[in-house]
């Protein structure tokens, strides 16, 4: 049985959420939406704990320098997690049970690090191998399987609304 949230829920950024709050105006039309989801989300974050890790920061930290500024100055103040052993190995369990494909080792770790973290969520627009409705239940399996409640995996436009009901 899943319990709910607590009223401050603990939420794990992973990197493409930085990326989509601080890109520039897209003309794309799913990624202007995106980014103004984002936006929006970013906007009443301070009903929740929010947390990144060394790999978020290793990751916005490169490309063009002016964007990765950018990115890097919006996650100040976050709490960085660890990748710790047992990150690690839950991420590895996660890619030799398939549950994400092996090119997406460090999606596998951003799971791992925040379900070993005890996140309440995982956000992201990463839909190709995290937020991904056919992986999510191996994703589950395999985390319990490990001892670890995993984070309920999602986009901003999930979580816009949660805590408002």
């Amino acid at each position: 049985m899943t319990t709910s949230p607590p009223a401050r829920a603990r939420v794990y950024l992973e990197t493409s959420v930085l990326s989509y709050l601080t890109a520039w105006p897209s003309r794309d039309v799913v990624r202007i939406a995106h980014q103004q989801i984002t936006a929006e989300w970013w906007a009443r974050r301070e009903t929740f704990d929010l947390f990144v890790s060394d790999l978020v920061l290793d990751e916005i930290s490169r490309g063009d320098a002016v964007a990765a500024e950018r990115r890097i100055e919006v996650s100040a103040g976050l709490v960085v997690l660890t990748a710790t052993t047992a990150a690690e190995e839950l991420a590895a369990s996660l890619l030799r049970a398939a549950a994400l494909p092996p090119k997406a080792a460090l999606d596998a770790l951003h799971v791992a690090i925040a379900a070993v973290h005890g996140m309440h969520f995982l956000l992201t627009w990463n839909c190709a191998h995290i937020a991904n409705a056919a992986m999510r239940p191996r994703i589950e399996t395999v985390c319990r399987s490990g001892g670890y409640e995993p984070p309920i995996i999602c986009t901003p436009e999930e979580l816009q609304t949660w805590g408002k009901q």
